[in-house]
């Protein structure tokens, strides 16, 4: 049990990895497309990309007679997930374009703090360690990501609804990920997730060919490997694992965002941002610590 919880925690550490360079992929491409168009894309793409596997895995359970998730249970977490993913992003994608990345990074965060609170109302409990952990992470996302006095403008209220729904789609993939096959449960949402962003691309953007062509450097990795990859690597890490140690370890995104930023763009670390990365680090070890044995 103890090499699956860190075979989990390898899984969501990657996943973080990915999305905090897909924070550079993201600013980059609304250089090109809108908002909605890019979420549009890159869901359509995880999406295809994993049908292949989808179809591989299926063929090998049925060759080896292994029992497989009914596709009601399947499509019902899928189509939920998606939802919930769909929503967050598309907050996260516009909130970006009206706050600087800092502040965006720091609210988006948040939801360390905001699904303990959640899952009390679930029904769930958060020991000392996890709130204290919590707490730490916050303090050094603040040092990590801001540089001026926080006030919540049209950018930072969208991101902060981000957060919120973030939060919500954390708890739903820990209640569906136990009861259906992870690859799946991850290509259903992100193909609900692509056809709302898509529909909304086309109702209030005017795509094109040319502007999605011009970027699709970085809507190639926010689409194979922010998308495909790392979100499945989310549902499968995810799974028989307490979801609020998850969210604190998916927190480390925004300090690989800055990382990213200063290798990729050429932005400098200060001592203080130095400081919050190390912070944030001292989080994420507190809440893997194992618990006292009870006599």
């Amino acid at each position: 049990m103890k090499k699956k919880s860190m075979g989990n925690s390898f899984l969501l550490f990657l996943t973080a990895f990915i999305w905090g360079v897909a924070f550079v992929a993201q600013r980059v491409g609304m250089d090109y497309i809108g908002p909605f168009s890019f979420n549009g894309a890159r869901f359509l793409m995880g999406s295809v990309v994993l049908l292949p596997l989808v179809c591989v895995r299926r063929k090998k359970d049925k060759e080896k007679g292994v029992p497989r998730a009914g596709l009601k249970i399947t499509f019902t977490g899928g189509i939920c997930c998606g939802l919930a993913l769909c929503s967050a992003a598309l907050c996260q994608q516009i909130g970006i374009m009206y706050t600087t990345v800092g502040k965006a990074g720091f609210i988006t965060t948040l939801y360390i703090v905001i699904v303990p609170i959640m899952g009390i109302f679930l029904g769930k409990k958060a020991g000392g360690r996890i709130w204290m952990g919590a707490g730490l992470a916050a303090v050094g996302m603040y040092l990590l990501c801001m540089s001026e006095r926080l006030v919540l403008s049209k950018g930072d209220t969208y991101v902060f609804i981000c957060a919120i729904l973030f939060s919500i789609h954390i708890l739903v993939i820990d209640y569906f990920s136990p009861k259906a096959d992870g690859v799946e449960l991850s290509c259903i949402q992100f193909l609900t997730a692509g056809v709302i962003s898509s529909i909304l691309a086309f109702v209030f953007e005017q795509p094109q060919l040319q502007s999605f062509i011009d970027g699709i450097i970085p809507l190639a990795y926010a689409g194979i490997m922010s998308s495909g990859v790392a979100y499945t690597l989310q549902v499968v890490g995810q799974k028989d694992m307490d979801p609020t140690v998850a969210s604190l370890i998916l927190s480390m995104e925004s300090v690989f965002s800055v990382l990213a930023g200063w290798m990729i763009l050429g932005q400098a670390l200060s001592g203080r941002e130095l400081f919050g990365c190390v912070m944030v680090f001292g989080a994420v070890i507190l809440v893997q610590l194992p618990d006292k044995k009870r006599s």
